[in-house]
């Protein structure tokens, strides 16, 4: 864990975030808040790379819930077999989207506490929808971000809600929005688990452990 980082660092690490890439996006292929959704519900322990190609020909055929139950279980498996845990998570994408219809309307809900309820939704997942689609400052984090939150300084924790709050409570308002991407797609790219790329990072020179990873 490295040396957590004051505010003008923090402001100066962002900064170039944001030079560099002002509007970043997430990796996931979607249409629409739901598409998202189940995209987001699929993605985990998985790749966004393996995701993508499964709903490549999935989702032209199916971007509601009405379509995905009437899908059902058994051909919902023969689109997304190629991804981890895949059985678990057709069984979940096929009741969240029995409960959409239920209880919301079809409609994706916009609050945490509603996408939470929804079956194979934890709380990384709803702020990614929450951020992503519904413009909410929410942070979603992984391991990419929990890794590059502690190894940099930028936000320090003992789990992934420690760092969250970190994120949220000591990056400045106007980096909120994007914080999280920023900070997935440099631990993804360059700031890597077994070999970060220092010499190519942009925020070396305010690394809290000085580029010695």
């Amino acid at each position: 864990m490295g040396k957590q980082a004051d505010y003008p660092t923090l402001v100066e690490i962002f900064t170039r975030f944001r030079r560099q890439n002002a509007e970043p996006k997430g990796e996931l292929e979607h249409t629409n808040a739901y598409t998202l959704l189940v995209a987001v519900v699929l993605s985990a322990q998985s790749t966004d790379v393996g995701v993508n190609k499964a709903t490549r020909n999935l989702f032209p055929v199916v971007d509601t819930p009405e379509k995905m139950v009437k899908l059902g279980e058994d051909n919902l498996i023969s689109y997304i077999k190629t991804i981890g845990l895949y059985k678990n998570k057709a069984k979940n994408v096929i009741k969240l989207s029995a409960l959409l219809l239920e209880k919301f309307d079809g409609e994706v809900p916009s609050s945490r506490e509603a996408l939470e309820s929804l079956p194979g939704v934890g709380r990384k997942t709803a702020n990614v929808v929450l951020n992503m689609w519904f413009r909410h400052p929410a942070q979603a984090v992984d391991t990419h971000i929990f890794r590059v939150g502690n190894r940099t300084g930028i936000a320090l924790g003992k789990d992934v809600f420690e760092v969250e709050r970190a994120i949220e409570d000591r990056i400045p308002v106007e980096f909120q929005q994007h914080a999280h991407h920023w900070l997935i797609l440099h631990g993804r790219y360059v700031c890597k688990a077994r070999k970060p790329n220092c010499k190519d990072c942009i925020i070396n020179d305010l690394c809290a452990l000085n580029g010695v990873k």
